[in-house]
This record gives structure tokens, sequence and C-alpha cells, in this order.
């Protein structure tokens, strides 16, 4: 299967996005925690990344709260129902670690959420940002904390009007 690639500006700097032509597989900024190398076998084409691109950039003009796009994260089963969770948290809200563990009926598992949460492949379109410490504390961020901070700021600005819950297209492609 051949994996192809592009770069994207964004407010954030260059976003990797990485697919397999029919799907998107990643999306890493520069210098996000377990962002993947580009490798020699892979091939630069932003031809499969037209949707992708067209939602990111409505989505920093503050145009659009929900994505709409075949996603295939690869993980285990465990971290892929934490990042389908991820996709249900409402644009400009947030939740804490252990209200995603209560809600995928794992209460206990607050720590593997947030490892699950942190290997997130897909940034941005799979939500990770909005799940901050019991105590509303911005806590880890693969992409930075000052990147978390921008992304929930740029939410609560443009929510105004947001529909009260997000859209399930993401966790039904999981």
């Amino acid at each position: 299967m051949t994996t192809y690639y592009t770069h994207v500006d964004s407010p954030l700097g260059p976003l990797l996005l990485t697919g397999d032509g029919h799907a998107l597989t990643r999306l890493s900024m520069t210098q996000q925690k377990h962002a993947p190398h580009i490798e020699p076998d892979w091939q630069c084409d932003p031809a499969p990344f037209a949707d992708a691109r067209a939602q990111l950039d409505a989505y920093f003009d503050g145009r659009r709260h929900d994505f709409d796009l075949p996603l295939a994260p690869a993980g285990t089963e465990f971290q892929r129902t934490v990042w389908t969770a991820l996709c249900a948290i409402p644009h400009g809200r947030t939740t804490s670690y252990g209200d995603l563990a209560r809600r995928i009926g794992r209460p206990a598992a607050s720590r593997a959420v947030g490892l699950a949460n942190g290997r997130n492949p897909i940034a941005i379109i799979v939500p990770c940002h909005r799940v901050i410490g019991a105590d509303g504390s911005l806590t880890g961020y693969g992409g930075g904390i000052k990147r978390k901070r921008w992304l929930l700021d740029h939410e609560r600005r443009h929510a105004a009007g947001a529909p009260a819950t997000a859209k399930a297209t993401q966790a039904e492609l999981f």
C-alpha cells in the first residue's frame, strides 16, 4: 500500500498529513511528540488531501466546527475507542481524562486514557486538545501547551452558534 503525504500551512505551523489515498492516517504538527518521519518510499502528492486541506482551512477560519473526512488511524482497540470518544467532545468544550474514562465505561482507566490521548495520530481533527486536567489545568499535549491553548481559545471564540453536541461522523469511521 502506498503512503501519500503533503504539508499544509496553518496558524500552528506546518502540518504533515499522511494517507493511503482513501483515508487520512495522520495529521502531525512540526516538533510534535510521536510525529512520523517521512519515509523514502512515501509519495508527496497533495491531491489526495484536497478535502482535508479545505476543511482545515475552514476550521482555522472559524467557519467549520466538525470534520467529515474518512479516517484510518492505526492503533489498538482501546486507543481507537478513546479516539472515537474524543470526536464526541463538542467544539468549544473540554472534558477531563477521568470523565472520558467514564464515558468509555472504564472509570479507573484515566491514565490509560491519557496515554491513548497522547498517541492520537490525527491531531486537531480527532480533538485530543479538548481533554484537560480534572482541575481545569492544561496538561500535556503532543503539539505543546501553547498550541493546545491556541486551539481551545480559537474554538471558544468561534463556538457561538455551534451545535450543542458534535457530529459523530469521525466516530463512525474508526
